[in-house]
């Protein structure tokens, strides 16, 4: 019971420190980049990852954590395939509409229990995709404003999402199979994720702004918000593998809207940003959604457990009972030999 409770205190301080990483970051980066003209946005997640990379060599240094190998082949696979996702996913946003944008990221949630039930042989029950249905339904009223399609943009969104998917899924595998921490697969892929978006983030900022980001001037601002970008980067990625390992991605995207979902009451009450009716049934739909979910799977967990436990305690039951009966066997053949003695005694 002391492990279950330790477990999902865990849970709740890993989703609570990316939900409040990942709000500070966008409200950061919204002031980066629509108040400082600093748009450069896969280029500045590369440095993110640079910066993460650094910290946890630091914090390596100084025995915080402790390193385990991790077949380097795996490991950079894994950084690339992510780098690569992010990369599409600035793409898609540059060449489709903000609301299709939009609804590419809802797409990534069916998409993930699809490849989940094919692959991994993971059964959701139809409670679970109730609610997730009704939270896309909520974040979809909420944010979707326009759906303008293009050939090259809807490509690049499937290919965003199929790569995020996959993405999010090895994240979770690799943890769990490897026995690996969030913070020891991070510090190992970050550099091959970081080196793929330095690369190819100044190609892919210009491409999208007409800007060269080595040509911006940088005033000591936007340094400033730069560097401040980066240090909430690092609990935002941390929180990312650590919410991914413990949970699933499911979840891990579940969240993710509900991060939307915060920002749109954020960008209205701390921005005045507009806000009609629509937002306000939308995100309350969405909220629904999200409590129906976390009500769900916790009852499906509790009957998990309490499943796991009576078949280790059939199991055990199993082991015991040939013991207990060779166990009784041997009394028995005692208390025979007792009579039969007593017998030959009479007789004599």
């Amino acid at each position: 019971m002391g492990e279950t409770h330790g477990f999902q205190l865990g849970v709740i301080g890993a989703l609570a420190l990316s939900v409040a990483s990942s709000v500070s970051i966008v409200i950061c980066n919204k002031a980066l980049m629509s108040n400082l003209g600093f748009s450069f946005a896969t280029t500045l997640t590369s440095w993110h990852l640079m910066v993460t990379y650094c910290t946890l060599h630091v914090a390596l240094r100084f025995n915080v954590f402790e390193n385990k190998s991790i077949d380097t082949k795996t490991v950079m696979l894994f950084g690339i395939l992510n780098g690569v996702s992010i990369g599409l996913l600035n793409l898609s946003l540059g060449f489709n509409s903000i609301g299709f944008y939009q609804m590419t990221k809802l797409a990534i949630i069916p998409f993930t229990v699809l490849l989940e039930t094919v692959f991994l042989k993971k059964q959701f029950s139809d409670k679970i995709k109730l609610s997730l249905l009704l939270l896309l339904v909520g974040v979809g009223i909420a944010s979707i404003t326009d759906l303008q399609l293009n050939l090259v943009g809807s490509i690049l969104s499937l290919l965003a999402i199929a790569t995020t998917c996959v993405g999010q899924i090895l994240t979770n595998t690799i943890q769990k199979r490897l026995n690996v921490s969030s913070t020891q697969l991070l510090y190992q892929s970050a550099p091959f994720q970081a080196a793929i978006l330095f690369v190819t983030g100044p190609i892919v900022d210009q491409f999208l702004t007409k800007q060269n980001v080595f040509g911006f001037n940088y005033t000591p601002l936007v340094l400033a918000f730069i560097i401040l970008s980066c240090l909430i980067a690092v609990s935002v990625n941390f929180s990312t593998f650590l919410v991914i390992g413990k949970t699933s991605p499911v979840t891990y995207q579940v969240l993710g809207h509900l991060k939307t979902c915060l920002v749109l009451t954020f960008g209205y009450t701390l921005l005045r940003d507009p806000f009609t009716e629509r937002n306000i049934i939308g995100i309350l739909i969405a909220m629904l959604g999200m409590f129906l979910y976390s009500y769900f799977c916790n009852h499906e967990n509790k009957k998990k457990n309490v499943g796991d436990l009576s078949m280790a305690s059939q199991i055990k039951d199993k082991e015991t009972t040939p013991l207990l009966a060779t166990k009784n066997n041997g009394l028995e053949d005692k208390e025979a030999h007792e009579v039969r003695k007593s017998a030959k005694d009479s007789l004599v």
